[in-house]
C-alpha cells in the first residue's frame, strides 16, 4: 500500500482582537522567549510590551529578508530563549521558524497581513540579500500555534491580502496536478484525501468571497467575507500546498525571482501569474479563461508586463 501524509500546525486560533491573549498564550510555552518582530509593523511593540507585561521577554526586530545572515543574527540573540515569536510578514515569520527549527524549541506565528500561506507551513523560504529565491528549508515541524488577529490583517494595505489570494488559489491547481501525476507532497509522500478536499475548499472561498473580501479590506472593516479569505489565504493554502503538493504556479515564481524587475513585486502576484501558466502547459483552455477573469477581478497580474517585465526576450 501506498503511504500518504499530511501535516498541520499545532494549534490555530483566528479572530479580531485576538492578540490579546498573546500573553496567555505564552504562558503556556516555555520562557524565556524571543519576540521577532516585523519591521514594517514596529508600531505595535508597544502594545506588545503592555500584552506581555510580567514575562520574560527579549524583543528583537527583524531587517527584512529571511536570509542565512539574518538567520545567524537573531540566534546570536536569541540567548537562552526557549520559545521564539514571529510577528509581522512572511519573510520575518519564515526566518522565525528557522530560528526555532535550529534551536530545537517551539515556535508561535503571529502574522500581521494575509499575503501568504507561509505562517502555518514547516516551511522557510531563503532569500540572497539581493532579493533572489536561494533555497527552500524544509523544517521538522510545523508552528505550534498560528495567531491570527483579523483587526490587524484588516489595517494592512488591501494589496498583500491580493496577494496572499494569488498564493492561495495556486494550492488547487498545484494539488490537482500533483494528484493526477502522482508526485509527491512536501512529506515526500502523495497526499492524503483531506489535503484535495481542503485544496478545493480553498479555491471555493476564493471564488465566492475574494472580491468582497477586497472592498472591506478596502475600509479596513473585519467582515465575514475577510474573515473567510484570511482563513484561506493562511490556513487552507497552508495546509493544502504542504500536505498536497507544489506545480508549476511556484517554480515559475521562482524563475521570475531571479529577475531583478519583479523584486518589489509581491511572492503571491508572481505565483498568480504561474497558475495560468501552469494551465496553458495543461491546455485548460476554459478554466485559464475563467483563472484570468478573477485574477483581473482581484487585483493580481494576468501579463509578464504587469510584473515589470516590459521587454521579454
Amino acid at each position: 500500500m501506498t503511504i500518504r501524509g499530511a501535516r498541520f500546525p499545532g494549534r490555530y486560533l483566528q479572530g479580531p482582537g485576538i492578540i490579546e491573549r498573546l500573553s496567555a498564550e505564552i504562558s503556556a510555552f516555555a520562557v524565556p522567549a524571543v519576540l521577532l518582530l516585523d519591521r514594517g509593523v514596529t508600531e505595535l511593540s508597544g502594545r506588545l510590551e503592555t500584552i506581555c507585561r510580567g514575562l520574560d521577554i527579549r524583543l528583537v526586530i527583524h531587517r527584512g529578508e529571511c536570509s542565512l545572515d539574518e538567520v545567524d543574527r537573531i540566534l546570536a540573540a536569541s540567548g537562552d530563549a526557549r520559545l521564539i515569536v514571529g510577528i509581522g510578514g512572511g519573510k520575518t515569520l519564515d526566518t522565525a521558524k528557522s530560528v526555532a527549527s535550529r534551536l530545537n524549541i517551539q515556535v508561535v506565528i503571529v502574522p500581521t497581513i494575509a499575503a501568504s500561506d507561509a505562517p502555518c507551513s514547516a516551511l522557510s523560504v531563503f532569500y540572497d540579500n539581493d532579493g533572489r529565491v536561494a533555497f527552500d528549508e524544509f523544517l521538522h515541524r510545523n508552528p505550534d500555534l498560528v495567531l491570527v488577529d483579523t483587526e490587524i490583517i484588516a489595517q494592512a494595505p488591501s494589496r498583500f491580502l491580493a496577494a496572499g489570494i494569488g498564493d492561495a488559489l495556486a494550492t488547487y491547481y498545484e494539488a490537482q496536478a500533483c494528484r493526477r501525476s502522482g508526485a509527491a507532497n512536501c512529506m515526500a509522500v502523495p497526499g492524503a484525501a483531506v489535503a484535495y478536499a481542503i485544496a478545493r475548499e480553498c479555491r471555493e472561498i476564493l471564488f465566492e468571497h475574494g472580491r468582497e473580501a477586497l472592498a472591506d479590506n478596502d475600509r479596513q472593516r473585519v467582515s465575514h467575507d475577510l474573515e473567510q479569505v484570511i482563513e484561506a489565504n493562511i490556513l487552507l493554502s497552508g495546509v493544502g500546498f504542504e500536505s498536497g503538493g507544489v506545480a508549476a504556479a511556484h517554480a515559475i515564481h521562482h524563475g521570475l525571482a531571479e529577475m531583478p524587475e519583479t523584486h518589489h513585486y509581491l511572492h503571491g502576484e508572481k505565483v498568480a501569474l504561474g497558475i495560468l501558466v501552469g494551465l496553458i502547459l495543461e491546455q485548460a483552455t476554459q478554466e485559464f479563461e475563467t483563472v484570468r477573469d478573477f485574477l483581473g477581478q482581484v487585483r493580481l497580474p494576468t501579463s509578464l508586463s504587469a510584473l515589470g517585465l516590459h521587454d521579454v526576450t
